[in-house]
């Protein structure tokens, strides 16, 4: 039963997002956006991920974006999309603005800038202890927001974990800048992220997350 509702209820999601890119047929969603570039510093911790438990430190491209394409000067669903290299290739990670504590952190929420908003994975990844969230929050300067970014920018944000109903553990941190063109000016990327493509490294996955994903990201590749 579960398995049907969650297939039915990933499929309805494609065909809402397959609506949508036949009006916006590059990027049905997040359409605005600006490339980062920076570092992805883990502390470690006890997630029951390997991955976040030890600590390294990695490169790490990202696009900040705004997910319903709305005017720059208006909220919007922010989005973090994250790409780093790992032994086996590149990894994934997406991130939505959400709210931070129980019951909003599985609720998207809109924001003019993204120091303002909380970022969270919304669905969890699987761990060795069971079920695995994973956040981040802004430390210090507000970036701006995308569309508005300085070039001068700095972003700095706290890494954590919880598990779905439990409180946050400081894993690592993120630190970003924007990335310029060749006129100095804050640009774009036409990177492509898919967490289910390039999974985290050592993080299992619920098949009933996948299964809510993988119609609409199968839909986005064609």
């Amino acid at each position: 039963m579960a398995h049907r509702l969650t297939t039915s209820f990933g499929r309805l999601f494609a065909a809402g997002f397959g609506a949508v890119k036949a009006l916006r047929p590059d990027r049905p969603i997040h359409p605005q956006g600006v490339l980062m570039n920076g570092t992805l510093e883990i502390t470690g911790g006890a997630s029951g991920i390997p991955f976040l438990d030890t600590p390294s430190s990695r490169t790490v491209a990202a696009r900040l974006s705004r997910s319903l394409g709305l005017p720059s000067g208006w909220p919007d669903i922010l989005g973090l999309a994250l790409r780093f290299p790992t032994d086996d290739g590149a990894a994934d990670l997406l991130l939505a603005s959400t709210g931070w504590r129980v019951p909003g952190r599985f609720c998207l929420t809109a924001h003019r800038t993204a120091g303002a908003a909380r970022l969270t994975s919304l669905m969890p990844y699987r761990g060795s202890r069971g079920p695995v969230l994973l956040g981040a929050r802004t430390l210090g300067p507000d970036p701006g927001a995308p569309g508005r970014l300085r070039d001068s920018a700095t972003w700095t944000l706290a890494l954590s974990w919880a598990t779905p109903l439990g409180r946050w553990h400081r894993f690592g941190a993120l630190h970003l800048t924007p990335a310029l063109g060749d006129d100095g000016a804050v640009r774009d990327s036409a990177l492509r992220f898919d967490p289910l493509l390039n999974p985290l490294p050592t993080a299992g996955t619920y098949g009933w997350t996948r299964r809510l994903r993988e119609y609409s990201y199968r839909r986005a590749r064609s």
